[in-house]
């Protein structure tokens, strides 16, 4: 079995790891676990996504497990500055390789999400009942209109006020829906496969994962 260290941007993201892609995970060889992105200090956790951080953190968990990734939004980069994706994934590489002792990049695969972990959850809208209390068919209906206006989830957009996160919140009355809460809910109501079958970058991702226990 082939232990995965998944470096996380909060404790949403780690929850969702464990208690989704684990079990989804392990018939292939690989067992996952996740662990909150921090500063080099310990006193941040969570959130500040940058090439250097998320580096550091791949080196300081590099020696203990088989392999690393990374599991962080898009959305969030605070140092992005117009690099795209596949651009931020080379960078985490590049950098993590430079400060850790017998780095070999067949053991590490950095992962940004586009355009947020809240993208995956629109896969299927009509989970989104997990959210009790805010639920309404006014509200499963404005969040089938997100997910129609786009080709896939990945696609819902890069922005303040339209990013996933935001659209949600927008969506929900006041108080009612809350990400670290209600998101892995979610997207256990959803299933591994089904998002895997409309999130083509999130999909590509998990077939990588499989790939290091050698089941494509």
């Amino acid at each position: 079995m082939i232990r995965i260290c998944v470096i996380c941007e909060g404790p949403t993201e780690v929850d969702f790891v464990n208690r989704c892609l684990e079990p989804y995970l392990r018939p292939s060889g690989v067992s996952v676990y996740g662990t909150v992105l921090s500063a080099r200090s310990g006193r941040h956790r969570g959130g500040r996504v940058t090439v250097d951080r998320l580096a550091h953190k791949i080196s300081l968990h590099y020696g203990e497990a088989d392999r690393v990734s990374t599991l962080v939004d898009f959305y969030g980069f605070q140092d992005r500055a117009g690099r795209t994706r596949a651009q931020l994934e080379a960078d985490i590489a590049a950098a993590a390789r430079a400060i850790t002792t017998g780095y070999d990049p067949r053991y590490v695969l950095p992962y940004v999400q586009m355009h947020e972990f809240e993208g995956l959850l629109f896969t299927n809208p009509a989970d989104f009942e997990w959210a009790e209390d805010g639920w309404s068919e006014d509200v499963k209906a404005a969040l089938m209109a997100v997910a129609q206006a786009f080709p896939n989830p990945e696609d819902i957009n890069d922005s303040p006020e339209t990013a996933p996160s935001k659209r949600i919140l927008k969506i929900f009355p006041d108080g009612t829906y809350s990400k670290p809460e209600h998101g892995p809910l979610i997207a256990e109501a959803t299933g591994i496969a089904a998002i895997r079958a409309k999130c083509p970058a999130f999909n590509e991702w998990v077939e990588r994962l499989q790939a290091w226990g050698g089941a494509a």
